[in-house]
Protein backbone atom coordinates (compact mmCIF):
# COMPACT_ATOMS: atom_id res chain seq x y z
CA UNK A 1 0.00 0.00 0.00
CA UNK A 2 1.34 3.10 -1.35
CA UNK A 3 0.96 6.12 1.65
CA UNK A 4 0.07 9.45 -0.58
CA UNK A 5 2.35 11.75 1.45
CA UNK A 6 1.38 14.68 -1.26
CA UNK A 7 -2.18 14.23 -0.44
CA UNK A 8 -1.41 14.46 3.20
CA UNK A 9 0.51 16.94 2.86
CA UNK A 10 -2.46 19.45 1.06
CA UNK A 11 -4.30 18.22 4.03
CA UNK A 12 -2.20 19.87 6.57
CA UNK A 13 -1.58 22.95 4.39
CA UNK A 14 -5.46 23.01 3.56
CA UNK A 15 -5.62 23.13 7.74
CA UNK A 16 -3.81 26.33 7.87
CA UNK A 17 -6.03 28.64 6.21
CA UNK A 18 -8.87 27.36 8.15
CA UNK A 19 -6.46 28.52 11.70
CA UNK A 20 -6.76 31.85 13.27
CA UNK A 21 -2.99 32.28 13.08
CA UNK A 22 -3.23 31.92 9.06
CA UNK A 23 -4.36 35.53 8.98
CA UNK A 24 -3.15 36.97 12.24
CA UNK A 25 0.29 35.67 12.51
CA UNK A 26 1.61 38.79 9.76
CA UNK A 27 5.27 37.71 9.95
CA UNK A 28 8.07 36.41 7.40
CA UNK A 29 10.05 33.26 6.86
CA UNK A 30 13.72 34.22 6.64
CA UNK A 31 15.20 31.88 4.37
CA UNK A 32 19.20 31.68 3.91
CA UNK A 33 20.85 29.94 0.94
CA UNK A 34 24.85 29.93 0.81
CA UNK A 35 26.11 28.98 -2.45
CA UNK A 36 24.43 28.01 -5.77
CA UNK A 37 24.01 23.42 -4.51
CA UNK A 38 21.43 22.51 -6.84
CA UNK A 39 19.43 20.52 -4.17
CA UNK A 40 19.26 23.26 -1.67
CA UNK A 41 17.79 25.63 -4.49
CA UNK A 42 15.30 23.14 -5.24
CA UNK A 43 14.32 22.36 -2.19
CA UNK A 44 13.87 25.87 -1.26
CA UNK A 45 11.75 26.88 -4.00
CA UNK A 46 9.24 23.71 -2.65
CA UNK A 47 8.88 25.82 0.36
CA UNK A 48 8.56 28.83 -1.12
CA UNK A 49 5.71 27.46 -3.24
CA UNK A 50 4.12 26.83 -0.24
CA UNK A 51 4.59 30.15 1.86
CA UNK A 52 3.11 31.79 -1.36
CA UNK A 53 -0.23 29.13 -1.34
CA UNK A 54 -1.00 30.42 2.44
CA UNK A 55 -0.17 34.07 2.11
CA UNK A 56 3.03 33.73 3.67
CA UNK A 57 6.10 36.07 3.38
CA UNK A 58 8.61 34.35 2.04
CA UNK A 59 12.28 36.03 1.92
CA UNK A 60 15.27 34.42 0.53
CA UNK A 61 18.85 35.58 1.82
CA UNK A 62 21.56 34.72 -0.60
CA UNK A 63 25.19 34.13 -0.06
CA UNK A 64 28.39 33.57 -1.25
CA UNK A 65 29.92 29.68 -0.52
CA UNK A 66 33.19 31.63 0.34
CA UNK A 67 31.21 33.48 3.38
CA UNK A 68 33.15 32.97 6.73
CA UNK A 69 31.27 31.20 9.09
CA UNK A 70 31.46 34.36 11.72
CA UNK A 71 29.88 36.43 9.26
CA UNK A 72 27.22 33.89 8.43
CA UNK A 73 26.16 33.48 11.78
CA UNK A 74 26.18 37.43 12.28
CA UNK A 75 23.83 37.45 9.40
CA UNK A 76 21.40 34.81 10.62
CA UNK A 77 21.61 36.63 13.76
CA UNK A 78 20.57 40.23 12.37
CA UNK A 79 17.68 38.44 10.37
CA UNK A 80 16.43 36.54 13.48
CA UNK A 81 15.88 39.49 15.44
CA UNK A 82 13.81 41.54 12.72
CA UNK A 83 10.53 42.39 15.01
CA UNK A 84 8.68 40.88 12.10
CA UNK A 85 10.51 37.32 11.41
CA UNK A 86 8.49 34.58 12.78
CA UNK A 87 11.25 32.44 11.64
CA UNK A 88 14.39 31.22 9.66
CA UNK A 89 15.78 28.29 8.41
CA UNK A 90 19.22 27.68 7.47
CA UNK A 91 19.21 25.36 3.97
CA UNK A 92 21.67 22.34 4.83
CA UNK A 93 24.12 21.61 3.55
CA UNK A 94 26.44 24.57 4.44
CA UNK A 95 30.30 24.72 2.60
CA UNK A 96 32.76 22.32 4.45
CA UNK A 97 34.75 24.81 5.72
CA UNK A 98 31.79 26.26 7.77
CA UNK A 99 31.16 24.93 11.16
CA UNK A 100 27.01 24.19 10.53
CA UNK A 101 26.12 24.03 14.60
CA UNK A 102 28.17 27.23 15.14
CA UNK A 103 25.77 29.11 12.54
CA UNK A 104 22.47 27.06 13.53
CA UNK A 105 23.23 28.04 17.35
CA UNK A 106 22.30 31.81 16.20
CA UNK A 107 18.53 31.08 15.54
CA UNK A 108 16.76 31.88 18.53
CA UNK A 109 14.61 29.06 19.97
CA UNK A 110 11.21 30.77 19.09
CA UNK A 111 12.53 31.41 15.69
CA UNK A 112 13.74 27.55 14.75
CA UNK A 113 11.38 25.77 12.71
CA UNK A 114 13.70 23.29 11.58
CA UNK A 115 14.82 22.52 15.22
CA UNK A 116 18.08 22.42 14.64
CA UNK A 117 20.00 25.28 17.03
CA UNK A 118 20.93 23.44 20.13
CA UNK A 119 18.67 25.79 22.26
CA UNK A 120 15.90 24.28 20.58
CA UNK A 121 17.48 20.69 20.47
CA UNK A 122 18.03 20.98 24.12
CA UNK A 123 14.53 21.59 24.81
CA UNK A 124 13.46 18.90 22.62
CA UNK A 125 15.29 16.39 24.10
CA UNK A 126 13.78 16.73 27.11
CA UNK A 127 10.09 17.16 25.65
CA UNK A 128 9.81 20.88 26.13
CA UNK A 129 10.20 22.09 23.08
CA UNK A 130 7.06 23.34 21.63
CA UNK A 131 7.63 22.21 17.69
CA UNK A 132 8.91 18.91 16.88
CA UNK A 133 11.79 18.27 14.71
CA UNK A 134 10.19 18.37 11.14
CA UNK A 135 11.27 14.92 10.70
CA UNK A 136 9.73 13.71 13.76
CA UNK A 137 6.39 15.18 13.25
CA UNK A 138 6.23 13.66 9.84
CA UNK A 139 6.65 9.93 11.58
CA UNK A 140 4.34 10.86 13.91
CA UNK A 141 1.41 11.99 11.46
CA UNK A 142 2.18 8.49 9.69
CA UNK A 143 2.09 6.18 12.48
CA UNK A 144 -1.17 7.96 13.90
CA UNK A 145 -2.51 7.57 10.13
CA UNK A 146 -1.16 4.23 9.02
CA UNK A 147 0.37 1.86 11.74
CA UNK A 148 -2.35 0.11 12.89
CA UNK A 149 -0.77 -1.83 15.69
CA UNK A 150 0.44 -0.82 19.50
CA UNK A 151 3.42 1.75 19.36
CA UNK A 152 4.53 0.78 22.82
CA UNK A 153 5.45 -3.21 20.99
CA UNK A 154 6.88 -2.69 18.06
CA UNK A 155 9.96 -3.18 17.05
CA UNK A 156 11.65 -0.54 14.88
CA UNK A 157 14.92 0.00 12.76
CA UNK A 158 16.25 3.60 12.54
CA UNK A 159 18.56 3.59 9.38
CA UNK A 160 20.71 6.54 9.39
CA UNK A 161 21.74 8.94 12.42
CA UNK A 162 21.91 11.90 10.02
CA UNK A 163 21.30 15.66 11.80
CA UNK A 164 17.75 15.99 9.95
CA UNK A 165 16.36 12.36 9.83
CA UNK A 166 18.33 9.76 12.34
CA UNK A 167 19.22 11.64 15.52
CA UNK A 168 15.44 13.47 15.78
CA UNK A 169 13.22 10.42 14.87
CA UNK A 170 15.36 8.35 17.11
CA UNK A 171 15.45 10.45 19.98
CA UNK A 172 11.33 10.69 19.61
CA UNK A 173 10.71 6.93 19.56
CA UNK A 174 13.35 6.47 22.43
CA UNK A 175 10.36 5.60 25.18
CA UNK A 176 7.57 4.72 22.53
CA UNK A 177 8.42 1.69 21.11
CA UNK A 178 9.21 -1.59 22.81
CA UNK A 179 12.61 -2.37 20.75
CA UNK A 180 14.61 0.37 18.81
CA UNK A 181 17.64 -0.26 16.71
CA UNK A 182 19.38 2.27 14.81
CA UNK A 183 21.77 0.88 11.81
CA UNK A 184 24.45 3.27 10.15
CA UNK A 185 27.02 3.06 7.28
CA UNK A 186 29.01 0.82 9.21
CA UNK A 187 26.69 -1.76 10.06
CA UNK A 188 27.07 -4.84 7.63
CA UNK A 189 24.47 -6.63 6.23
CA UNK A 190 21.71 -4.51 6.81
CA UNK A 191 18.99 -6.03 4.94
CA UNK A 192 19.40 -9.49 6.32
CA UNK A 193 18.43 -7.49 9.94
CA UNK A 194 15.09 -5.95 8.76
CA UNK A 195 12.69 -8.95 8.23
CA UNK A 196 11.64 -8.95 12.19
CA UNK A 197 10.66 -5.23 12.39
CA UNK A 198 7.22 -3.74 12.44
CA UNK A 199 8.63 -0.31 11.65
CA UNK A 200 11.80 0.55 9.40
CA UNK A 201 12.48 4.34 9.00
CA UNK A 202 15.31 5.15 6.62
CA UNK A 203 17.38 7.87 6.18
CA UNK A 204 20.89 6.92 4.18
CA UNK A 205 20.29 8.75 1.32
CA UNK A 206 21.36 5.14 -0.57
CA UNK A 207 19.34 4.05 -3.42
CA UNK A 208 17.54 1.30 -3.07
CA UNK A 209 19.14 0.22 -0.36
CA UNK A 210 16.32 -2.60 0.36
CA UNK A 211 13.52 -3.75 -0.97
CA UNK A 212 10.26 -5.75 -0.13
CA UNK A 213 11.88 -8.58 0.14
CA UNK A 214 13.87 -7.92 2.93
CA UNK A 215 11.09 -6.56 5.14
CA UNK A 216 8.23 -8.38 6.42
CA UNK A 217 5.06 -8.34 4.67
CA UNK A 218 2.91 -6.23 7.49
CA UNK A 219 6.05 -3.68 7.68
CA UNK A 220 5.60 -0.07 7.72
CA UNK A 221 8.18 1.67 6.23
CA UNK A 222 8.90 5.55 5.88
CA UNK A 223 11.60 6.35 3.39
CA UNK A 224 13.45 9.50 3.70
CA UNK A 225 16.24 8.79 1.66
CA UNK A 226 16.66 10.34 -1.93
CA UNK A 227 19.56 9.51 -4.66
CA UNK A 228 19.18 9.87 -8.86
CA UNK A 229 19.89 7.09 -10.80
CA UNK A 230 19.87 8.18 -14.55
CA UNK A 231 18.32 11.07 -13.84
CA UNK A 232 15.27 9.28 -11.82
CA UNK A 233 14.58 9.93 -8.01
CA UNK A 234 14.93 7.16 -6.31
CA UNK A 235 14.60 6.55 -2.40
CA UNK A 236 16.61 3.79 0.07
CA UNK A 237 13.41 1.65 -0.54
CA UNK A 238 12.85 -0.01 -3.25
CA UNK A 239 9.43 -1.67 -4.08
CA UNK A 240 9.61 -3.07 -7.12
CA UNK A 241 11.04 -6.42 -6.45
CA UNK A 242 7.83 -8.19 -5.08
CA UNK A 243 3.94 -8.15 -4.93
CA UNK A 244 3.83 -5.67 -1.81
CA UNK A 245 -0.08 -4.80 -1.09
CA UNK A 246 0.59 -5.72 2.72
CA UNK A 247 4.03 -3.45 2.67
CA UNK A 248 2.68 0.20 3.96
CA UNK A 249 5.25 2.17 2.35
CA UNK A 250 5.90 6.11 1.39
CA UNK A 251 7.41 6.41 -2.31
CA UNK A 252 10.10 8.23 -3.27
CA UNK A 253 9.15 11.29 -4.81
CA UNK A 254 5.65 11.77 -3.21
CA UNK A 255 6.19 10.86 0.04
CA UNK A 256 7.84 12.09 3.23
CA UNK A 257 9.19 14.95 1.38
CA UNK A 258 5.98 17.14 0.80
CA UNK A 259 5.58 16.08 4.29
CA UNK A 260 8.39 17.46 5.41
CA UNK A 261 7.55 21.12 3.66
CA UNK A 262 4.37 20.96 5.22
CA UNK A 263 5.42 20.37 8.73
CA UNK A 264 7.67 23.43 8.42
CA UNK A 265 4.96 25.86 8.04
CA UNK A 266 3.17 23.71 10.74
CA UNK A 267 6.22 24.53 12.75
CA UNK A 268 5.55 28.20 11.94
CA UNK A 269 2.45 28.66 12.69
CA UNK A 270 2.84 26.84 16.34
CA UNK A 271 5.64 29.06 17.09
CA UNK A 272 3.63 32.46 16.08
CA UNK A 273 0.48 31.64 17.85
CA UNK A 274 -0.82 34.65 18.77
Amino acid sequence: MVIDGKKLAEEIIADFKTKETYSSAGRFLGAVLVGEDTSSVSFLKQKEKVAKEINIDFRLYRFPEDSTQDFLRKEVLSIAKHKTCGGIIVQLPLPSHINTQYVLNAIPREKDIDVLGERALGAFYVGRNPVLPPAAGVVQKILKNFYEGELNSAKTIVIGRGLLVGKPIRTWLEDRVVELTVFTSQTENIKSKLNDADIVISGAGQAKLFSAHDVKSSALVIDFGYSSIGGKLCGDFDPQEQDIEAVRYTPTPGGTGPMLVAQLFENFFTLNKE
